[in-house]
């Protein structure tokens, strides 16, 4: 790896892509990947997953969907460090050097956990009833995911932000006892990023049960875009594009060109049905090749798997490394 700026990105396997994840999260990443001035890690956060998945087949199954939806998408795997987290041994290890400097009071602050706890305040005599501690650490694996290739950037949706914040806290607390070893990452926070709405005209969310799936065969996808909900305005009647999720949907797919003849197509009183056919037919090519694709490494989960082998292998270049680096700061050492 060069001396370039590192940029790290996870994906948590506990779901299937959804057209809300590719054009928010999976394809400015894809894009990004090939910028010359940046050495870019990928990871598969199976063991993030555990926190929120209690179906081993599941994540299993997410794993090989998500991997293959970012390989059939273009993601350059000789240019960027395409890895699964529990392929690196060198991560569960260094959550724990960290948790050893982390406070318990930081911990107690975070977002996931305050939020457990008001849900069960109230509902039962136990504020910490079924919460784990995969749930209370959380942050701290995060953590270690971050600081163990020592991310300059790492792009996080708002809700996110305080994981960053704690991130470099716990980085520093390391450093000011340890020596100098991490580099204190910092958020990106695109406010620019496409927010999808779903079927139900709300933020595309597997919680809101309104996805659209990524991969949905053409006929599937085409009955799927049919049920975004419009109003009951009628065929000849000027329409507000920016109150119509169906336009927002076009928008985050078409060009300036297409999204300015869409805009007038909605003031001429184009029909809800017309402006879903438009829909499909732009989001279908746009997925056409990439869907042949994924549909093949699906089918062939040992090429995904090797791929992601040779990703866990570039990437434990870097950890084996840095974690002899950190022991022998801890005073974990050879005694000869």
């Amino acid at each position: 790896m060069t001396a370039n700026k590192r940029v790290l990105t996870g994906i948590t396997t506990t779901g299937t892509p959804h057209l809300g994840n590719y054009v928010g999260a999976i394809k400015p990443a894809v894009v990004a990947s090939r910028d010359a001035a940046t050495d870019s890690f990928y990871f598969l956060a199976d063991y993030h997953a555990l926190v929120k998945c209690e179906d081993p087949a599941r994540v299993q199954q997410s794993t090989l969907e998500i991997a293959a939806t970012w390989l059939a998408l273009g993601l350059d795997t000789s240019r960027s460090v395409f890895y699964r987290q529990s392929d690196i041994t060198e991560i569960p290890e260094l959550t724990w050097l960290l948790t050893c400097v982390t406070a318990k009071g930081l911990m107690n602050r975070a977002h996931a956990y305050k939020a457990a706890v008001d849900d069960n305040v109230g509902a039962s005599d136990d504020p910490d009833y079924g919460i784990t501690m995969g749930l209370f650490c959380y942050p701290v694996l995060m953590a270690a995911d971050i600081l163990m290739f020592n991310a300059n950037i790492v792009p996080v949706g708002k809700d996110q932000i305080q994981h960053l914040e704690m991130a470099r806290d716990i980085a520093q607390r390391f450093n000011h006892r340890y020596g100098e070893h991490f580099v204190l990452p910092e958020a990106q926070v695109d406010e620019h990023v496409a927010t999808l709405p779903g079927t139900d005209g709300r933020k595309m969310s597997k919680s809101y049960d309104n996805t659209i799936p990524l991969w949905l065969p053409e006929k599937k996808l085409r009955k799927a875009i049919m049920k975004i909900k419009t109003n009951s305005q009628e065929p000849g009647e000027p329409k507000d594009p920016d109150k119509a999720a169906v336009y927002s949907v076009y928008a985050a797919f078409a060009s300036e060109r297409q999204r300015g003849e869409m805009r007038q197509a909605f003031a001429d009183g184009i029909a809800w049905g017309e402006v879903k056919q438009q829909l499909f037919q732009l989001i279908n090519a746009e997925l056409e090749g990439p869907r042949e694709r994924y549909e093949a490494l699906i089918n062939n989960p040992h090429k995904v798997e090797q791929e992601l082998e040779r990703g866990a292998e570039k990437a434990r270049e870097l950890s084996r490394p840095f974690i002899a680096e950190l022991r022998e700061a801890v005073g974990i050492r050879s005694l000869g």
